[in-house]
């Protein structure tokens, strides 16, 4: 336990391993209750605990930063260079100098100083606002203001503020590809993990910072917040790192010492050959320091920069920021990357490729994500009959039984929910069965929820006419239990789970 000072109160310690304990244990471990804590309580926390936010680096001024851009040993070569080419009266070639070093160090400046700024926007990813139990009350506050002891409340959507141990659990699933790099969202419960080394992905009793929940509903005990979160290890880690020159600035650094070392040398060279000579000594002077600047390349930092923003920019095409202009260099020089799958090489989105339906041939779906564009045709020609019912009525059911939405935002389709259910909904519009209008002709009025032990989601929808309609979804091996369908087992859901 913890003095506070101002309080005369003690505070409890964070527990070092919350999925290890039941929920009643974490309660009284850090003086909390379902009903949540007062305001008071959350109050002193604060000024104990801090704010929940994540850490940020010293802030780099603009100054500095363009002050960076010229600690180039080259840089510092073309600078003496255009000293001594004013020294000697050459003040068209020492103002060329000059405009070159100046357009190399505002080139790279801007990039970079935009990169922060762009930087700056991803932080605005964290939850803004948290849904928290306070004097027993619900009530919204700036997840800035979580607390270890918060009881918060989860729904479908949600970006989840802080860590916390699941105490009430309605069919939640969560997506945390971001932290654990799991395409699927995983399912959560009160339940404890059996072991005691749990890997991260598998504390299915823990909700994780940054995290988004997209099924169900429930309610958390906050164990973590600011630095103490997952994430907010993962960012001390990053902010320990120190940074390295890379390749191409050993070798510009490498380049420009040789360069003042040999035009140094030959300078002197070649005004003592005068002078031995009988020439005059402050013409050969003159000469030795124009031989000198004349082998600097006055025009490299400038191909060097321009060509690296070039990169860049083919780069932020792509969607990939760089912060800095040395590291396009850098990830060209790169032989081995060792990487996840999920929203590294891939994009994170599942997509319809094939459906199968009794007594047909399958049916390929085009399209890729979830933008609603593509086709479905069968997968061997049309023998003239009529298949497009069955195959409508499928997608109306994956349409109707299903939480998700899907939505275009200035022509980029996001979603909100399960990645599984979206991926249902967008290959429905792609033969125009459109989730909104078919829930306006048959509303739904009831619903059985997908859990673990079930493995089937029931949705209850009221027609026109007054009767009613269950449509199902689920695993296989439930939804055909019983039910004699040759031409789907085994050889069709064979060849689907070949494929993974």
């Amino acid at each position: 336990m913890s003095e506070n000072a101002a309080e005369g109160k003690t505070q409890p310690t964070l527990p070092a391993s919350p999925w290890k304990d039941d929920p009643e244990t974490l309660l009284r471990a850090l003086s909390s209750s379902r009903a949540g804590l007062t305001g008071a309580e959350a109050k002193q926390r604060l000024g104990t605990w801090g704010h929940n936010e994540l850490t940020k680096g010293p802030k780099v001024r603009w100054i500095d930063l363009l002050v960076e851009q010229f600690k180039n040993f080259l840089i510092i070569i073309l600078v003496l260079a255009a000293v001594l080419s004013f020294v000697t009266g050459d003040t068209v070639e020492a103002l060329a100098i000059i405009a070159i070093v100046i357009l190399a160090g505002v080139l790279g400046f801007v990039q970079e100083y935009r990169a922060d700024k762009a930087i700056e926007k991803l932080r605005e990813m964290a939850a803004p606002t948290a849904t928290v139990f306070r004097d027993g009350e619900e009530t919204i506050v700036p997840s800035k203001e979580l607390v270890p002891g918060d009881i918060i409340t989860l729904k479908t959507g949600d970006r989840i503020g802080a860590d916390g141990r699941i105490i009430e659990s309605m069919a939640i699933r969560v997506d945390e590809a971001s932290l654990t790099g799991e395409s699927h969202p995983g399912g959560k419960s009160p339940a404890t993990p059996e072991g005691e080394a749990v890997p991260l992905a598998n504390r299915t009793n823990m909700v994780f910072s940054g995290t988004i929940v997209v099924h169900g509903r429930g309610k958390a005990l906050v164990t973590a917040t600011g630095m103490r979160t997952e994430f907010g290890k993962i960012t001390g880690l990053l902010q320990e790192t120190k940074a390295e020159r890379t390749p191409l600035q050993v070798s510009l650094d490498q380049m420009g010492r040789w360069l003042g070392v040999f035009s140094i040398a030959l300078s002197v060279v070649i005004a003592s050959f005068g002078i031995l000579k009988g020439y005059d000594v402050l013409r050969m002077l003159v000469w030795g320091v124009a031989l000198a600047v004349a082998v600097i390349p006055e025009a490299l930092p400038a191909v060097v920069t321009i060509s690296l923003a070039l990169g860049v920019s083919r780069l932020a095409k792509q969607n990939a920021l760089i912060r800095k202009l040395n590291a396009v260099e850098t990830l060209g020089s790169t032989s081995v990357i060792c990487s996840d799958k999920t929203g590294t090489l891939t994009q994170g989105e599942m997509t319809v490729q094939e459906i199968a339906l009794p007594g047909l041939p399958r049916f390929l779906v085009s399209g890729v994500g979830y933008r609603p564009t593509g086709t479905i045709t069968r997968d061997v020609p049309s023998d003239g009959g009529s298949d497009t019912a069955p195959l409508a009525l499928l997608l109306r059911c994956a349409a109707l039984c299903n939480d998700a939405e899907l939505r275009d935002s200035d022509d980029r389709w996001r979603i909100i929910g399960d990645p599984t259910e979206a991926a249902l909904l967008t290959a429905a519009a792609k033969l125009g069965l459109w989730k909104q209008a078919l829930q306006d002709e048959e509303p739904r009025v009831d619903e059985v929820a997908f859990s673990s032990e079930r493995k089937v989601m029931t949705t209850i929808h009221r027609r026109n006419d007054g009767t009613r309609v269950a449509y199902m979804k689920g695993a296989p091996e439930i939804l055909l239990l019983g039910r004699k369908m040759p031409d789907l087992a085994p050889a069709p859901c064979g060849h689907y789970l070949n494929r993974g």
